[in-house]
C-alpha cells in the first residue's frame, strides 16, 4: 500500500504583508516532497465540529466557525479571522485526525501541517486556533480506536496548550523539550519538561532525547504523536537553539525507530519553523518526511 501524506496549504491564510508567520513553507513543502515522488499526497479532509468539541469548549469552537469570535483573542491567536482562516484550520486539524487512522491501521501516518499545540481548551494562542493533537488523540479515544496515548513535541517552543488539555488525563502522556527561554514565557506543566538553554547544539539535545524517550515507550502508549517543529534550527529567526540539519535528521530518526521498534503507530505532524531563507526550513521539514519513508518502506497493516 502506497505511503500517503495529507496537505491543506491550498486553503491560503489572507495575511498582511511583513506578517511573521511562514505561510508559504506548506506549499514549498508540499512541492519538495512531491517532486521525490515517495509519498501519494492527499488533500486533507475537513475535521467536525463535534471531533473538535471532545478538546475545545463548545462555545469557543462555534464562536471560531461563525466569526464572533473575540477579536482581543484573534490578537493571541495571531491571525485575523476569515472565512478563509477557518477552512484551512479545519483542515490542518482534519489532515492529522486522517493520519491518526492511518497509524492505528499501516502503522505511521502524517499530516504536512497541524503540531498546533499552543491552544488551549477555550482559546488559541501563538498561531494555533484548534489543538488538532488533542482533537485527534480524543476521537481515536471515542472510537476505540487507541486508549492511551503520548505526545513527543519537539518544537522549540514548548506544547503549553497540550499540557494543559492534558494535565489531568492519567492516560495521556505529554512530553516537551523545548527552549527553555523562548515562548511561551508562563510554561504549562507537561508529563514531562526538559527545558534546555540557549544555543543548545546537536550532542547535548540528541543524548536529552535519547535519556527521556525510554519513559514515553514505558508508557505504553497505544499511540505515538509526534509534534516535528523544525524551529530549532540554528538561525530561525524564532527559535534559540543551534541545531544543524544533520542533527534534525537524527532527532527524527531516533523518535521513529523507537516507535518501529515498539510497534507503535506514529502520527507525524509539522510544527514550527521561521528560518531565514524559508527553504532551509522547508529542507528541514522535508527530511523528516524522508526520514519516515526510509524507515516505514511499505505502509503495512499493524493491527
Amino acid at each position: 500500500m502506497r505511503r500517503r501524506l495529507f496537505y491543506c496549504d491550498h486553503h491560503p491564510i489572507p495575511l498582511p504583508a511583513g506578517h511573521k508567520f511562514p505561510i508559504e513553507k506548506y506549499a514549498m513543502l508540499r512541492a519538495m516532497l512531491a517532486a521525490d515522488g515517495v509519498y501519494d499526497l492527499e488533500p486533507a479532509p475537513f475535521a467536525l465540529a463535534e471531533e473538535i468539541a471532545l478538546a475545545h469548549d463548545p462555545e469557543y469552537v462555534a464562536a471560531v466557525l461563525n466569526g464572533t469570535i473575540d477579536p482581543r483573542v484573534m490578537r493571541r491567536i495571531g491571525f485575523p479571522w476569515s472565512e478563509h482562516l477557518v477552512r484551512r484550520t479545519l483542515a490542518s486539524v482534519g489532515g492529522t485526525l486522517a493520519a491518526a487512522r492511518d497509524a492505528i491501521a499501516r502503522g505511521v501516518g502524517g499530516n504536512l501541517a497541524g503540531g498546533t499545540h499552543h491552544a488551549f481548551r477555550k482559546e488559541g494562542s501563538g498561531f494555533c486556533v484548534f489543538n488538532d493533537l488533542a482533537v485527534a488523540i480524543l476521537t481515536l479515544r471515542r472510537d476505540g480506536l487507541a486508549a492511551r496515548a503520548a505526545v513527543i513535541d519537539l518544537d522549540v517552543h514548548q506544547g503549553d496548550g497540550t499540557a494543559a488539555i492534558f494535565e489531568e488525563d492519567d492516560a495521556v502522556l505529554t512530553l516537551s523539550v523545548h527552549g527553555e527561554n523562548n515562548f511561551p514565557f508562563r510554561k504549562q506543566r507537561s508529563r514531562i519538561d526538559l527545558g534546555l538553554p540557549d544555543g543548545t547544539r546537536d550532542d547535548e539535545y540528541l543524548a536529552q532525547v535519547r535519556e527521556v524517550l525510554p519513559k514515553v515507550i514505558e508508557f505504553t502508549p497505544d499511540v505515538i504523536f509526534y509534534q516535528s517543529g523544525v524551529d530549532a534550527l540554528a538561525g530561525d529567526r524564532l527559535g534559540r537553539l543551534a541545531l544543524t540539519h544533520e542533527g534534525l535528521k537524527e532527532r527524527d530518526r531516533t523518535v521513529m525507530e523507537a516507535a518501529k521498534l515498539h510497534g507503535i503507530p506514529l502520527v507525524i505532524t509539522l510544527g514550527g519553523g521561521y528560518g531565514d531563507p524559508i527553504e532551509r526550513t522547508v529542507q528541514a521539514h522535508a527530511n523528516t518526511f524522508r526520514q519516515a519513508a526510509a524507515l516505514y518502506p511499505q505502509m503495512e497493516s499493524s493491527r
